[in-house]
Formats: structure tokens, C-alpha cells, sequence
């Protein structure tokens, strides 16, 4: 409620300004003056209400603008340390590589005694040995012994692609790569989701801003891991979310110069398995022996490579299980889909205990198999069909 007392003692001052004495007060020409004053007043009062307004305005904008602008320094400046970290681990695997080769060329210009050389050869493999044996301790001992069922889960009309989830991850998404060479990878949400229609792909397209070739890709951490195309032996690392490349790599020791399987069109397969990534891949000559190489995910170096007895020729597809390599060959006819070369860089598996590994008879070669260490079963791809193969293992032999 007003207090009509206050109120007077205010305006009473302002009055006295604006009023002439009572004698004046029936002059018109004094009337109108007040009132043109009036209006004066007003004018000014809104005048600086809207500066005020613009002001705050102004202020709002900035302020907006300046927090937009910070927040994009704050993203390039953990873009820009992000990728110093990443140039630092390459520079330092390039260095551990150049060091390497120097001690190879400085061992071949300067040959020692043999009794020393025979010393230092053993001294050699025992830390080689070591060496493997500290790479492959994880916590996994069980080796296959037999494919138990399939299950076709979904149907499409292209003869070659890929299929996956992420073998480090409790993600259900499931991505599927179509052809053997393209761009385009589907993400769906759960495998049901990838199950419900087989006549189109309800999926998220996601466009990579490179190519890869082969169908031995991987998901791993996030990230997917190809053979980058119209290269001999490129490894790619690409981050899904942001859609950049991560990292790359040079696999050496020929990779890619030839296919890695005779009945494939991929000239390097990658695998993951319960000691992490891998790639496997033919030699340098023509239908030689598959190369077994360990890579470190985190920076693309190569931890170490085998020579495996197990041929190219008739080979169509391999996967990892807990350190193993194990090849699947097709000699064509109405012969079986069989795993005949077992390769375990620990010498813990005798290919006597193995059983007649075999896969249900499909009418053609498999295009991938590959297996995930999280729900223990392969993923593969025949004739168009993506099929889950269930496994039966059991516990090999502790290394001594």
C-alpha cells in the first residue's frame, strides 16, 4: 500500500521545479511550458533505457561469443596435445625400429668367432623366448577342439564382407561392412536389430573418410582397424565416433604383397583374441608360409612376428583363440571346410592331441571367420550368409 505521506515529501521538491507559483498556475503559455518539460524528461528516460537494453544486449552477445571461443581452444588444445602424443610414440617407434636395423647391419659387417657367436645366439633366443612367453601371459589356457552348431543370422546377395561386435567391449552394437573394398559401415543396436530385415539395412550408416580393402577388419576399443585401400600394407586406425583417422602403421616383412589366403581377397587379415590385436598375413613370396605379427593397439607397434608352417595355398580364412592360429583350408569338391595347420608361438599345443577339426559343410569358401574373446564364438561370412559358429575347448597344457 502507498504511503501518501512519502510519496508528497518526494514530490514536492520535483514540483517546485516544474510548477510556477500559484499565481502563474493560470498563465496557458506556463501550462504548456510544463508540459513540453514533461515530455523532455520522458524522451530522456527512454532514450537511456534503450542504451541500457542495448548494452546488456551487446554484453549477452559477447559473453556467448567469448565462451564459444574458449570452449574451441579448449578442444584444438587437447587435439594439438593428443596428436603431439601420438607424433612422440611413432618418433620413438621409429627409433626402436632404426635401432634395430642398424644392430642387424652392424651384426652382418662384423661376424664374430663362432664358438661366440653360438653363445650370444642362445643368449638371443633365451630372452626371445622370454620375451613371447611375458607377451602371451594372459590369463587364457583353453584350446579348441571342436566346432559345435552354427546359426545363420542374417542373409544378404554379396558373396564377400565382413561382420562384427567390439571384442573388447560389452557393447551389443553390431557393425557389418559390405564388398571387399568400400567406405560404408552399418552400426546397429543390438544383434536382434541386425536380425529383424534382411530385404533392407535399418542401421546407421556411418561413411569412413577412407577406403579399406580385404575383409579382415576388426572393431577394438572403439576403434576399426583395416588394411587401407591401394596400399601393400597400410594399417588403419579409425576412430567411429569422431570419424577421423587415429593413427596408421606399415606392417613390414613384404605384408600385403600377395593374398593371404589362396580362396580370399584379403591380402592382410586382422584377428583379436584374448591377448589383444593381431595380423596375419602371406610372406613375400608367392603361396608361402602365413606371418603371424602382435600389435600394440594403443600406438601401432609391432610387438612381435612368426613365420608359421601354415601354407597360403587352400587356405580361406584364420582366426586366433587364446594365442593360437588356427587356418581353415578348402581343397575344393565335396571336401569339408577344415582346420589343418595349428600354429602356438608357445609350443604348449602337439597337433596329436588335436582333434578332426572341421566346420559344417557350406557350399562355398568362407569369406571371414573371425573369432570375438568375449562371447567366445566366431563370427564368419559364406555365400552371403552371416553365421555364428559355437566352439568346444578345453584346457591346454601350462607352459613349463
Amino acid at each position: 500500500m502507498v504511503d501518501l505521506r512519502r510519496a508528497s515529501a518526494l514530490l514536492v521538491p520535483l514540483l517546485a521545479v516544474f510548477l510556477p507559483p500559484p499565481q502563474c498556475a493560470q498563465d496557458p503559455g506556463m501550462v504548456h511550458y510544463i508540459y513540453q518539460r514533461f515530455q523532455v524528461l520522458e524522451q530522456g528516460l527512454e532514450k537511456c533505457t534503450r542504451a541500457t537494453r542495448a548494452y546488456l544486449q551487446d554484453f549477452q552477445d559477447f559473453s556467448r561469443n567469448i565462451s564459444t571461443v574458449l570452449g574451441r581452444c579448449l578442444s584444438y588444445t587437447s587435439e594439438y596435445k593428443r596428436a603431439v602424443n601420438n607424433l612422440a610414440l611413432r618418433v620413438e617407434r621409429a627409433q626402436r625400429e632404426i635401432d634395430y636395423l642398424e644392430y642387424l647391419r652392424e651384426a652382418d659387417l662384423c661376424p664374430e668367432p663362432d664358438d661366440k657367436s653360438m653363445a650370444e645366439k642362445l643368449l638371443l633366443e633365451a630372452e626371445e623366448e622370454k620375451k613371447i612367453r611375458t607377451l602371451l601371459n594372459a590369463s587364457c589356457d583353453n584350446m579348441l577342439m571342436g566346432i559345435k552348431s552354427l546359426k545363420i543370422v542374417k542373409k544378404t546377395m554379396d558373396t564377400d564382407g565382413s561382420w562384427m561386435k567390439d571384442a573388447a567391449s560389452a557393447s551389443p552394437k553390431v557393425y557389418f561392412l559390405i564388398g571387399s573394398r568400400n567406405n560404408t559401415v552399418w552400426e546397429f543396436a543390438n544383434l536382434r536389430a541386425f536380425m529383424e530385415d534382411s530385404t533392407k539395412l535399418a542401421g546407421r550408416k556411418l561413411i569412413l573418410t577412407v577406403s579399406w580393402q580385404g575383409t579382415g577388419q576388426v572393431i577394438y576399443k572403439g576403434f576399426l582397424f583395416f588394411h587401407n585401400q591401394g596400399t601393400s600394407s597400410e594399417i588403419i586406425k579409425y576412430n567411429l565416433q569422431k570419424r577421423t583417422v587415429e593413427d596408421r602403421m606399415l606392417l613390414p616383412g613384404g605384408a600385403g604383397r600377395a593374398l593371404a589366403y589362396q580362396h580370399s581377397s584379403t591380402y592382410i587379415d586382422l584377428a583379436v583374441d584374448e591377448h589383444g590385436l593381431w595380423a596375419i598375413h602371406s610372406g613375400p613370396d608367392s603361396h608361402s608360409h602365413l606371418v603371424l605379427t602382435k600389435i600394440e593397439p594403443d600406438t601401432l607397434g609391432v610387438e612381435h612376428s612368426w613365420d608359421t608352417p601354415c601354407r597360403s595355398q587352400d587356405a580361406e580364412a584364420s582366426f586366433l583363440l587364446c594365442g593360437v592360429l588356427y587356418v581353415v583350408y578348402n581343397t575344393g569338391g565335396q571336401d569339408l571346410h577344415r582346420i589343418t595347420c595349428v600354429y602356438d608361438p608357445l609350443g604348449t599345443i602337439n597337433e596329436n592331441d588335436l582333434p578332426n577339426l572341421f566346420f559344417p559343410k557350406r557350399p562355398r569358401s568362407h569369406s571371414m571367420i573371425h573369432y570375438n574373446p568375449r562371447d567366445k564364438q566366431l563370427y564368419a561370412w559364406n555365400e552371403g550368409n552371416q553365421i555364428i559358429y559355437k566352439l568346444q575347448t578345453k584346457r591346454k597344457l601350462p607352459v613349463e
